[in-house]
């Protein structure tokens, strides 16, 4: 996946300047980013605060981790179970 440009506490600055009242068009323009990618932002980080986006980080890569995990596992336990029956 394609790396932000923008650190979290910088997306969560933008949110926190539009929920403050500026226009979400004078926010997109101020920081140059398109009213989508914006919007994308606010649903993933829409209510947070920078320690909550730590905790959430560190659980996306605790997932990834685990996600790469299951592969390996299950292929030594397919091989156990066939030299187990061979035998």
């Amino acid at each position: 996946m394609r790396k932000s440009r923008f650190a979290e506490a910088q997306i969560i600055g933008m949110i926190k300047e539009q929920e403050a009242g500026m226009s979400t068009a004078e926010v997109c323009r101020k920081h140059g980013l398109s009213q989508g990618t914006f919007y994308k932002y606010k649903s993933k980080y829409g209510g947070m605060e920078v320690s909550d986006v730590a905790k959430l980080r560190a659980m996306e890569d605790e997932n990834a981790r685990l996600k790469r995990l299951l592969p390996d596992t299950m292929l030594d336990n397919a091989v156990l179970k066939d030299l187990l029956g061979k035998n």
